[in-house]
């Protein structure tokens, strides 16, 4: 199969870009985007009151921003090779504004799972973001700005928990929404006034089979994967999305095979550093989110089950805050890491340290600090993992398809988090205690789920090992000014 050449946008000076300003704008972008993640924990217990809906009916505000990201973040991807990264990454901003709007006015289930579905389409934000560094900054600049935007999923989760608490606290629950629309329309205006076009293109047709097939496949399996629970991993409904997310994905997987102009290039997809990068990344979002489920019910438990320390919502997001800010710090460290050792070892180190923070918790999980200790170890392997992600999957494609590579490696950690919330949800259900007429998870059920974790971490280590040691340079089929570095900057910001 052969790859559609680059081509670029015409017009423009070729001016560099406001390096500084241009990565600080797209990392705030991202900032903003992971804040929607997080921005409705605090309301959770109450969306069923607020919303007026029964409890799994207002499970469906979380599930409909999960599955519209899944679908969201390879179709706008490709979209971005091929029409433009700016173009889409704005596109996915006013989504977010829009939904954010919405979720504001919303007062009942319906306007709010639209909302949240529009939210959830804004997803692509970080891989846009990622590739459009790679093709307008210098070649010195591009380890520490890519590593920086790929930590920034982690960061706005880490400090958007506490300030949402916070708000949630002490304001009427619109304001998380009003709040996140404001953040979304100032990301919007720095966009347009400071990041410039990518000239790299692929152009040709859009893969609207392909986008369907993988949009179907995706959201029968995630619906399995979140909803199983609830409907029983035995129950019909549960094995019969499975199934038919298994059929589609091969049929899929065919006619991405067979078309000129393929969504997802499965061939790239299998080249050995593409693959096992992706790999890595479904184990390491995986161990990530397993911490992100323990460490938060562990701290507001009652004291008086003997291993929960009692603390409000608000406490929890200000104990797990500083995760966040050594997941940013990380991110530079990983960046000369990569420079000096390459990205392999990078992710290697990271994917030990992620294990090493794992390990701490099954001794340290009874005073506070133990856990502000925990999270910034885990936090710290994770912002040196996810800096050497990027490196990776860019060392191996062509400039022409790097959003599209790079929104598959973002959609294969949220695959990693859902996998783990699914079966952090199965270990914590049965491993419960009594507490007051109630069953709680016990404490060996969070030691259970935070060895898992370690568990996936020293699994990515293992899969990390099989990387080759030098990058993979893409295939040479590709103009020189779009396979060899940065490309040249279009001035027009259209």
């Amino acid at each position: 199969m052969s790859h559609p050449l680059a081509r670029h946008a015409k017009g423009g000076s070729s001016a560099p870009p406001r390096s500084n300003a241009v990565v600080g704008v797209l990392a705030f972008a991202g900032i903003v985007v992971s804040l929607m993640q997080t921005l409705v924990i605090p309301i959770v217990p109450e969306l069923p009151r607020y919303l007026d809906a029964s409890p799994s009916n207002a499970a469906w505000a979380i599930t409909a921003t999960l599955l519209a990201a899944a679908v969201a973040t390879p179709v706008v991807g490709r979209l971005g090779d091929m029409f433009g990264k700016r173009r889409m990454l704005l596109v996915s901003v006013v989504l977010l504004v829009s939904g954010s709007v919405v979720c504001a006015l919303s007062d009942s289930l319906v306007p709010m799972i639209v909302g949240r579905t529009l939210q959830g389409l804004s997803a692509a934000v970080v891989p846009l973001g990622i590739s459009i560094m790679r093709d307008v900054l210098p070649a010195e600049r591009l380890a520490g700005s890519t590593a920086l935007m790929s930590a920034s999923l982690g960061v706005g989760g880490a400090l958007g928990l506490p300030a949402a608490a916070f708000i949630a606290d002490r304001y009427d629950w619109h304001a998380l929404f009003w709040i996140s629309a404001a953040l979304g329309v100032a990301a919007l205006a720095l966009l347009v006034l400071i990041v410039p076009e990518s000239k790299v293109r692929t152009g040709g047709s859009f893969d609207l089979v392909g986008s369907l097939g993988l949009s179907a496949a995706l959201v029968s399996l995630l619906l399995a994967v979140s909803k199983g629970g609830d409907w029983g991993w035995t129950s019909g409904t549960t094995l019969g999305l499975f199934a038919a997310a298994v059929l589609v994905f091969l049929l899929w997987g065919r006619y991405e095979l067979r078309t000129a102009q393929p969504l997802v290039d499965l061939r790239t997809t299998a080249r050995r550093q593409v693959l096992f990068t992706n790999l890595a990344s479904v184990a390491l979002g995986f161990s990530m989110f397993a911490m992100s489920l323990v460490l938060p019910q562990v701290l507001q438990l009652p004291e008086q089950t003997g291993y929960g320390l009692g603390k409000s919502m608000l406490a929890v997001g200000l104990i797990l805050a500083p995760q966040g800010l050594v997941m940013m710090a990380m991110s530079a460290v990983s960046a000369g890491l990569t420079k000096a050792k390459g990205p392999k070892v990078t992710l290697m180190i990271g994917a030990v340290v992620v294990a090493a923070g794992y390990g701490l918790s099954i001794v340290l999980m009874s005073e506070v600090w133990h856990i502000v200790l925990v999270a910034c170890v885990i936090g710290g392997g994770v912002g040196f993992a996810y800096g050497a992600m990027p490196a990776l999957i860019m060392g191996a494609v062509p400039a022409s398809e790097t959003a599209a590579a790079n929104s598959l490696n973002t959609l294969m950690r949220s695959m990693g988090t859902s996998f783990a919330s699914a079966l952090a949800g199965v270990i914590l259900a049965q491993m419960t205690t009594g507490f007051g007429g109630h069953a709680l998870p016990s404490e060996n059920g969070f030691k259970t789920v935070m060895a898992i974790g370690a568990g996936a971490a020293l699994l990515a280590f293992f899969l990390a090992s099989f990387l080759p040691h030098r990058q993979a340079t893409p295939e040479p089929d590709q103009p020189a000014e779009a396979a060899a570095g940065p490309a040249e900057i279009s001035g027009a910001h259209s």
